[in-house]
């Protein structure tokens, strides 16, 4: 049984390093061969930036921690047919993401952010979108109306814009996840960065013209 962890933590790591990917070979034997302490330092090592994406794709933070523990027992059912024609931290990220947008679309979630939630997802979220909306601002009342129109985008272009321009994930690997063409994920992501922009257009105008006057 895969247990929640306790704390879900932000993380500014990266993707994972060679030797990470290395790591994962020998954890995934282990985990193939009944060993829990193998899968649960896949859970150690993956659990927050998938919590993280999920987070950010479904809008509330409850919802993310019971899909981040469902993709993750899901993992461990499917673990012995695991063909690792991809890297663990793609097939988790796959089961993840699909998981929140089948839970979205099926209404399972709730899609409203609280005001909390929405600070703290602003504070991360900013840095890698402000430049696409058009300002680089440190405007926290901004910032949250940032995450507010990253809500309200199509769901599989804000799975997209989250993976790309949050989790900085590369255009093959965004691919993998989604089970999509590259060609679909940058229109995806072009059409939702778009939209970010366009939403946040009139208070971008109303900041340059007050920081004018």
């Amino acid at each position: 049984m895969v247990e929640r962890p306790k704390e879900w933590n932000e993380t500014a790591e990266a993707k994972p390093a060679q030797a990470g990917k290395l790591e994962d070979v020998d954890l995934i034997k282990g985990a193939k061969a009944g060993k829990s302490e193998a899968f649960g330092a896949l859970i150690v090592k993956y659990q927050d930036r998938v919590y993280n994406a999920v987070w950010r794709i479904s809008g509330n933070a409850e919802d993310a921690r019971d899909l981040t523990q469902e993709a993750f027992l899901k993992a461990l059912q499917r673990i012995t047919s695991f063909r690792e024609d991809s890297g663990f931290y793609t097939w988790i990220f796959r089961i993840a993401v699909n998981l929140a947008l089948t839970a979205r679309r099926s209404q399972k979630v709730r899609r409203t952010v609280e005001l909390d939630e929405t600070l703290d997802m602003a504070s991360t979220q900013a840095v890698g979108l402000m430049q696409y909306a058009g300002n680089a601002s440190d405007d926290q009342h901004l910032q949250k109306h940032l995450v507010e129109a990253m809500q309200s985008l199509d769901d599989d272009q804000r799975a997209v814009v989250v993976l790309r321009d949050i989790e900085d994930m590369d255009y093959q690997t965004i691919s993998e996840i989604l089970e999509v063409p590259v060609g679909t994920v940058k229109s995806r992501l072009h059409r939702g960065r778009m939209a970010l922009r366009e939403a946040l257009g009139p208070m971008l105008r109303d900041k340059h013209r007050q920081e004018g006057d």
